[in-house]
């Protein structure tokens, strides 16, 4: 079978699954489940100055009959004494030398206090840190967290002073909670980090329950932003992942990746995409610690499927086939077709086409039911109707280019009409004002 085995600068683990900071690695009894279970490794929930945290905690959005699509909490970082977590986090690295166990990191804008936290944390024998500059709640309020991953000069700072003491791997996760991560993974990869992580979770209202008419969860009454994680976030996770191993200098460290991954096929994806590691919490929250086992069986027969022999065979495969849109092939075109005889006349795709989209579907009444065909003259290939097709495989989409490659830029280089079937050129309007390299619409006319 394919190897899972992973190294991590330099930390190695029998596969790249870990435990993202959260609830489940709050302790030692936690991890060692987790450790038993088959999980590489974890990192230990943030450790820092002793707080105190609320009750309730979480919310959720459930859709269409599935539970916890995505998941809120305004849970702050560990609750439990500083030495408590320290004298844990030794007893695990002793008892399970060969998985990676990281220590999550927040302290207060000081160079003393880093230093200390580092210092102290640093004596248990750990793997590594993971700098919490991401929590977009209840920390963040007190100058720590996201208030420090959206500032990159105060993000910057904060890993000079850490990598002053640190002798062990610095990791730092960001905050999606930013316009673009890419700034300030600029700035702490500068600063001396070895590996950033991201995302945290996103800064968010769950819901207002429509009985109490206080936003979940509900504390006292009140309820306060939290943030949200689970399979909803996956697509920002990809995005923002995708920011930083494309750009020239975050792509020279390792990423560990977070976001919404509970399945294998959620693990391939954030590694075709560049991340090392991937790190799970609400999937282990809502299944337990034994979907390990789903994960690593489902990514290793998959790898021998493609022939891949390790995940550095397929580790950043698809990170050059996200470009900017005027890089794309405006004479690249797909038309759908529908499979007569494995559809079930259900009329959904006819109903999303003819009403919000390009009504290039035709319906023929019939009985005992209607009939559903492709007006291929009028198709986009927009997928739509392939996306709300309940039936697997039923409508595919086929090629029928228009022409030779040919994109954006070049269209405009070639003066080439916006409409194929308008003959005037396209043309540079002299009245409007340009940058140089600009290639907005809005600054050229008929």
């Amino acid at each position: 079978m394919a190897s899972l085995q992973t190294n991590f600068l330099g930390i190695k683990s029998p596969n790249p699954f870990w435990l993202a900071s959260a609830p489940p690695t709050d302790k030692k009894y936690n991890v060692h489940r987790a450790y038993e279970a088959g999980w590489g490794g974890a990192v230990w929930k943030t450790l820092g100055d002793q707080i105190r945290n609320v009750s309730s905690r979480y919310g959720s959005v459930d859709y269409y009959g599935q539970k916890v699509m995505g998941l809120n909490n305004i849970e702050l970082i560990s609750d439990r004494p500083l030495d408590v977590n320290l004298k844990e986090i030794r007893e695990v690295v002793r008892e399970w030398p060969d998985r990676a166990t990281i220590v999550s990191l927040m302290a207060c804008t000081e160079r003393d206090a880093w230093h200390e936290l580092v210092k102290k944390t640093q004596d248990t024998g750990c793997h590594g840190f993971e700098l919490n500059f991401g929590c977009p709640h209840g920390m963040s309020e007190r100058g720590m967290g996201s208030a420090v991953g959206q500032d990159p000069e105060i993000a910057r700072m904060i890993t000079e002073w850490v990598m002053e003491v640190a002798q062990i791997p610095v990791i730092v996760k960001l905050t999606p909670n930013v316009h673009s991560v890419v700034p300030t993974g600029r700035a702490v990869v500068e600063a001396g980090c070895n590996a950033l992580s991201l995302i945290n979770t996103i800064q968010s209202v769950m819901g207002v329950n429509l009985d109490t008419f206080v936003p979940e969860p509900n504390v006292g009454g009140q309820s306060a932003f939290g943030g949200y994680c689970g399979p909803a976030v996956k697509p920002i996770a990809l995005k923002m992942l995708t920011t930083i191993t494309q750009d020239p200098l975050t792509a020279r460290v390792p990423v560990s990746g977070i976001g919404g991954v509970s399945t294998w096929r959620d693990a391939a994806e954030f590694i075709l995409l560049g991340s090392t590691s991937v790190q799970v919490c609400t999937a282990a929250m809502k299944y337990g610690f034994r979907i390990i086992r789903d994960l690593c069986d489902g990514l290793s027969h998959w790898m021998d499927e493609k022939g891949f022999k390790t995940l550095d065979d397929f580790r950043g495969k698809s990170v050059r086939t996200l470009v900017r849109w005027e890089e794309l092939d405006l004479n690249f075109h797909i038309v759908a077709n529908i499979n007569q005889e494995t559809c079930i006349h259900c009329g959904l795709c006819y109903i999303a086409c003819e009403d919000t989209s390009h009504q290039s579907i035709r319906m023929t009444r019939g009985m005992p039911h209607n009939k559903y065909e492709i007006i291929e003259p009028e198709c986009v290939g927009c997928n739509l109707c392939k996306l709300m097709c309940p039936v697997e495989g039923c409508i595919t989409m086929v090629e029928r280019r228009k022409g030779d490659r040919l994109t954006w830029a070049e269209h405009q280089k070639l003066g080439m009409p916006l409409d194929a079937n308008d003959p005037r050129p396209y043309i540079p309007d002299p009245n409007i004002p340009t940058e140089a390299g600009s290639t907005d619409p809005g600054r050229y006319s008929r």
